[in-house]
């Protein structure tokens, strides 16, 4: 016995290179993305800074400290350009979701919260490096499978819950999901205003998975139901909310749920 087993497949192609983790595999997408649209450092770190000023909000947040960019640009880097603030928190966890046919509805209790459309499909190569578009995943797939089930548009959306396991997955669900045009990700999250709270398209309202902790996707569905129940507390989105999207997954795998309020 003993010895390094054979990696197959793409690991045997990436271990080699010292590419170990998704934070590697994320960061060369993140690092092309920078490479043809001029992404800042201090554009991505927004989507840090926004997640970390709503768990603020969240007693249930893991990290509620305040943050600044200073401390977000002078993080150790973990996978260039991707320091530590660009990780996603893994916590312990659990939340837990009542599914059932829309003829039970008269019978709740809460506002009812309606699937309007689902996005699962994967139509380019299941692959972290063969993509057509390295600055593109498959939640471009899964965003256009969405749209092509709803009448509704992005200007609908009153809230987003986007996967942030890495601070670029999010900026690339922003754009795959047409809340901004392809390569301009970081001029829509610039400054933070946008994501905010009360901007056009708040982001992350709990802190996300960056702050808030990481249920795998799963407490951002729970946060954007909250949210359109008018359940949240002081980080509650003003204007009564009735849609949301919400989406999980990086990389090869993904998918996106559109959300209505009944």
């Amino acid at each position: 016995g003993g010895g390094v087993p054979r990696m197959d497949g793409e690991l045997g192609q990436m271990l080699p290179f010292g590419a170990f983790s998704a934070t590697n595999w994320v960061a060369w997408h993140c690092q092309r993305y920078m490479h043809e649209y001029s992404l800042s450092r201090e554009q991505l770190g927004q989507i840090a800074l926004n997640a970390r000023r709503n768990a603020a909000l969240n007693d249930k947040a893991v990290y509620r400290d305040a943050l600044s960019l200073d401390d977000y640009l002078g993080a150790r880097m973990i996978s260039t350009p991707l320091c530590l603030l660009d990780c996603d928190v893994p916590a312990d966890g659990a939340t837990a979701f009542v599914i059932s046919a829309a003829d039970h509805a008269p019978e709740m209790k809460q506002p009812v919260v309606r699937f309007e459309a689902v996005g699962s499909a994967l139509h380019d190569r299941p692959s972290w490096f063969q993509r057509s578009d390295l600055t593109s995943m498959a939640a471009w797939d899964a965003a256009r499978h969405l749209w092509s089930r709803t009448s509704l548009t992005p200007a609908d959306v009153d809230i987003a819950q986007l996967y942030d396991g890495f601070s670029w997955l999010t900026l690339m669900w922003l754009e795959a999901l047409g809340f901004c045009d392809k390569g301009k990700g970081g001029e829509f999250i610039a400054g933070g205003d946008n994501i905010a709270l009360d901007g056009k398209l708040p982001l992350n309202t709990g802190g996300g998975q960056l702050s808030g902790g990481r249920l795998h996707g799963f407490g951002l569905l729970h946060e954007a139901v909250i949210q359109l129940r008018g359940a949240a507390g002081r980080r509650q989105v003003a204007g009564d909310p009735r849609t949301a999207v919400a989406a999980a997954g990086g990389g090869p795998l993904a998918g996106a749920v559109l959300l209505r309020r009944q």
